[in-house]
């Protein structure tokens, strides 16, 4: 499955790219297809694998943040693998070119 989160700490101020560079290096760890984007982060796994994950990169974030926002959005397709990169081949496709990335 495909799951897309962000984790926004507050009360820290208005810089939070430490707390995020935190995130990227868990999710980076953990084996994981991921990529990143300005907004969040998408990855693909096993619910128990990514839910463990986000909880993990939740709570890290809590440990330096008086609140945390946590966003997760799923997209479940059972028996189709690759998701992250053939969905972007799928749009591609459909366009008859590659798109920015």
């Amino acid at each position: 499955m495909l799951v897309q989160f962000s984790i926004v700490p507050l009360g820290i101020g208005d810089s939070i790219s430490k707390d995020v560079a935190e995130i990227i290096r868990l999710v980076d760890e953990s084996g994981l297809p991921y990529r990143t984007n300005p907004m969040g982060t998408v990855m693909e796994g096993e619910w128990e694998d990514v839910m463990t994950l986000i909880r993990k990169c939740h709570e890290e974030v809590l440990r330096n943040a008086s609140r945390v926002l946590t966003s997760i959005t799923i997209d479940d397709r059972p028996g189709k693998p690759d998701r992250i990169i053939e969905k972007i081949k799928s749009v591609e496709k459909r366009l008859g070119r590659e798109i920015k990335k």
